[in-house]
């Protein structure tokens, strides 16, 4: 074989070999050509998904088409910016908000709602909720809620609350008088109670009434009275009394038990007793002799009831004495309501001339001896139910003489 045949394969190979390269140097060169052409056809877009940022390069036509890309799929109630059909547009911004169920219970009645707000407060504002500064909210306003979260509402309302003797208006969300007390932090004593079942609903305009009770001891010191003790005294006219010994009022000294509602006492008992002062008695001697009027003027103006019974002479009552201005009438011994008995123990039934007037002891002390203008001497010696301050009553035989005399005011001496 010749050097020419031997080389004209060589270099035949070569050229293959020259000619592949460069194929496939133009291929990878159109690859990457068409690599760049396509990326560089891609619009930028920004995603804004579930709380995240994401900066994208797409060839999608709609929006719907990116987030299909994302494997994100629109539910009904999900709010999308722009919307699903907007075409794409370099440096667009899609915004995409999941909604999620909320259920809103109020008033024992419960709402569900599809949202895609994110905080209690922005959903309760989105269902329309209206809430007072009173209202229970769980959980709070500013919460951050979940997928199916629940919003829990407690409107509240006004109760009455008597404590003691305190009434106030105040707002509650409770459900029983017991959770009221507690919630309202409403201490109790042991002795305290509230007029209504701890079980009772609890509702609007309800009223809680709390009875405050309290145990307090009480001492007091009291006076006793004395005893009166009398004894009958033959040297004394009738009618009249005299003090041998004063009275002395006793003292005792009382522990007391004292129950009080809202202040006010309701029970007191006695648990001790203890005498500081015995009392002293009295003694009193009452008068039994029985005095009669003595004709003489000069004579003594009571005498015993064994003594003469005459007329006492009218005389000028010149004798010294008390000088007084009465109004007086006349009586009879017969007199409607009469006995014919003084009130001295003078029978005047028996002796109807004897000379003796009716008084007011605390004024004219009885058995005194008077004179009388136009009647005379005569003796203090009777009472009457109508003889009262400067009043004096005259004892005549009979009632012609007492009609006669009327009414008049007379001057009166009280001569002893």
């Amino acid at each position: 074989m010749t050097k020419r045949t031997m080389g004209n394969p060589f270099f035949q190979s070569l050229r293959i070999q020259k000619v592949a390269a460069v194929t496939a140097i133009l291929a990878i060169f159109i690859t990457v050509l068409s690599l760049v052409l396509f990326e560089g056809t891609k619009k930028n877009i920004t995603l804004e998904a579930g709380g995240k940022t994401v900066e994208l390069k797409t060839h999608a036509n709609t929006v719907g088409d990116v987030l299909a890309q994302r494997d994100i799929e629109i539910g009904s109630h999900d709010v999308i910016s722009p919307s699903a059909t907007t075409s794409i547009k370099d440096g667009m911004t899609i915004d995409w908000k999941q909604a999620n169920p909320v259920a809103i219970n109020m008033n024992n009645d419960s709402t569900t709602i599809w949202t895609t707000k994110n905080t209690v407060k922005d959903i309760l504002t989105e269902a329309g909720v209206k809430l007072s500064e009173h209202d229970s909210v769980k959980p709070s306003l500013e919460s951050k809620v979940e997928k199916k979260s629940e919003i829990t509402i407690d409107k509240a309302f006004q109760v009455t609350l008597k404590d003691g003797k305190k009434s106030t208006k105040v707002w509650s969300t409770s459900t029983t008088v017991a959770d009221f007390l507690k919630n309202e932090n409403i201490q109790l004593s042991e002795l305290d109670r509230v007029e209504s079942n701890s079980e009772q609903l609890l509702l609007p305009k309800s009223v809680v009434s709390i009875v405050r009770v309290e145990k307090v001891t009480d001492v007091v010191e009291e006076t006793t009275d004395f005893d009166v003790k009398t004894s009958s005294d033959d040297s004394l006219l009738k009618g009249r009394e005299k003090v041998v010994q004063e009275g002395e009022k006793g003292k005792v000294r009382k522990r007391f038990e004292i129950v009080k509602e809202n202040g006010k006492e309701v029970s007191r008992k006695l648990i001790r007793e203890h005498v500081v002062a015995h009392p002293k008695a009295k003694v009193v001697s009452v008068g039994s002799k029985v005095a009669l009027a003595d004709a003489s003027p000069q004579a003594s103006a009571v005498k015993t009831a064994s003594a003469s019974k005459t007329n006492v002479s009218r005389g000028n009552g010149s004798e010294s004495g008390k000088v007084m201005y009465m109004n007086a009438t006349a009586y009879t011994a017969h007199c409607t309501g009469c006995s014919g008995v003084t009130a001295t123990g003078i029978n005047l039934s028996a002796n109807p001339n004897l000379k003796v007037i009716a008084v007011d002891p605390s004024v004219i002390p009885l058995g005194s001896k008077v004179w009388v203008e136009g009647y005379g001497y005569a003796v203090a010696g009777d009472t009457g139910g109508a003889i009262k301050g400067n009043r004096i009553d005259l004892h005549v035989p009979n009632d012609a003489a007492a009609k006669q005399f009327g009414r008049r005011q007379v001057k009166i001496k009280v001569l002893n």
